[in-house]
């Protein structure tokens, strides 16, 4: 098992290019089911969620080649019943559900594992697939699904306790697309990677409106085609590296390349609240993020895209540990994802934390300690904390980050930190 030593104290400078977006891949791989004809997606990260997905996708049938970021799949011939070992390792293989019963008309999946920021149900995708004709018993802790009469549009609408579902989404909408009728997902999630999924769909022949909306139309068509396909990028990996330039760069900054200037705008919104320099190119693909020389403190609560995005939180309390003032960080979507908080107390962070919000007192150094990963994001918090931090830092359980940050490690050593990945 690897560990990550963040030896701290290292001025960043420099360009790196950002991969594409971990949480478009997973489900555009999925949607690859959906026809017989070849699939080429490009820019897919080379991340361990990824990489059970490639799986999956062959324990069902498929044919998948994988080179330097680019996945041909052939999904002529596949079973639709997709095996416990693999789909308990992560919890967006349950988007295989949608393009299954599509193409066959059932499924048999597994109930998912994945991350353990609180209670993250699968009602909503239930919900979704019985309400345009699916038939969904609960067994051994399998989902065994099918459309006897086919499936069927309706109107659905998606709202849940903590906002739209963008799992669910997808998976209604990869369901729809060759479903009879017209379905209309109401209360639909507006994430970028929703966007980027509908965008591939439609490039296979899928005729849908609206993504990006609350309300999603999709009207069902008999078949669908091959696609070529690139991914979009990584907000959040591109969101991580700009709180980066913010914490440990020198007064040039570091430059980011192959970003979306309008998928950063809640990120680059809160930095310049905080003092930081943030320059985007002309195009809006590059971005230059540096210190400011009077930061300070800020509130954030987040909330569904266009708003601030759960996945950032844990990274700006990294910021905020190093920044001077109060800050306060209110995370609706899921209120008890702040275990980074333990972690960076370790080190040395003033931070309290009750019922969802966490209040930081900042500006203090912190100081290297062992600490441990527990979610994707919050072991990103800790190696952002781990830059400034004084001393060396022992980050442990490296597995977690390696599920949606591509070759973290070689990114930082190419900005100049200082940081070795060790086998524990």
């Amino acid at each position: 098992m690897d560990k990550l030593i963040v030896h701290g104290g290292s001025t960043l400078n420099g360009s790196i290019n950002i991969s594409g977006a971990k949480n478009a891949s997973l489900p555009i791989l999925a949607a690859s089911l959906l026809t017989d004809e070849d699939v080429i997606i490009r820019r897919v990260p080379d991340v361990s969620d990824t990489n059970y997905m490639i799986q999956i996708l062959s324990a069902l049938g498929a044919e998948v080649e994988r080179s330097s970021g680019t996945v041909r799949i052939s999904a002529k011939n596949i079973s639709h019943d997709a095996p416990y070992e693999l789909v308990r390792k992560m919890r967006a293989s349950i988007c295989v559900m949608g393009p299954l019963l599509a193409r066959l008309g059932k499924a048999r999946v597994s109930l998912p594992g994945g991350c353990v920021i609180g209670d993250r149900p699968v009602d909503l995708h239930i919900k979704g697939l019985k309400a345009i004709g699916t038939q969904i018993d609960m067994e051994g802790g399998n989902m065994d699904m099918r459309a006897p009469e086919g499936l069927i549009g309706t109107t659905v609408d998606l709202s849940g306790k903590h906002g739209p579902t963008v799992l669910g989404t997808d998976n209604l909408m990869m369901a729809a697309v060759l479903a009879k009728g017209t379905t209309v997902i109401e209360s639909a999630a507006a994430e970028p990677e929703v966007v980027d999924l509908a965008n591939f769909l439609i490039g296979m022949g899928a005729k849908i409106e609206g993504a990006g909306t609350r309300r999603i139309t999709i009207h069902g068509v008999e078949k669908l085609h091959g696609v070529e396909h690139t991914i979009i990028p990584d907000r959040i990996e591109a969101g991580t590296f700009m709180v980066a330039g913010a914490m440990a760069a020198g007064p040039e900054g570091i430059t980011l390349h192959r970003v979306c200037e309008a998928d950063l705008k809640p990120v680059t919104e809160k930095l310049l609240e905080a003092g930081h320099t943030v320059e985007f190119n002309k195009n809006g693909t590059s971005v230059r993020v540096a210190p400011g020389e009077n930061p300070k403190g800020c509130k954030i609560t987040t909330a569904p895209h266009p708003g601030f995005p759960t996945d950032m939180q844990a990274q700006f309390t990294s910021l905020f540990a190093v920044t001077p003032g109060i800050s306060v960080i209110e995370d609706t979507i899921f209120p008890q994802r702040f275990m980074h908080c333990a972690e960076m107390s370790r080190m040395g962070a003033n931070i309290k934390v009750d019922n969802g919000r966490a209040v930081i007192e900042g500006g203090e150094q912190l100081s290297a300690a062992p600490v441990m990963a527990s979610d994707l994001r919050a072991s990103a918090a800790l190696v952002l904390s781990a830059l400034t931090a004084k001393g060396s830092t022992e980050i442990n359980r490296l597995y977690h980050i390696d599920r949606g940050y591509e070759h973290i490690d070689e990114k930082l050593l190419m900005l100049g930190a200082n940081v070795e990945r060790v086998q524990s």
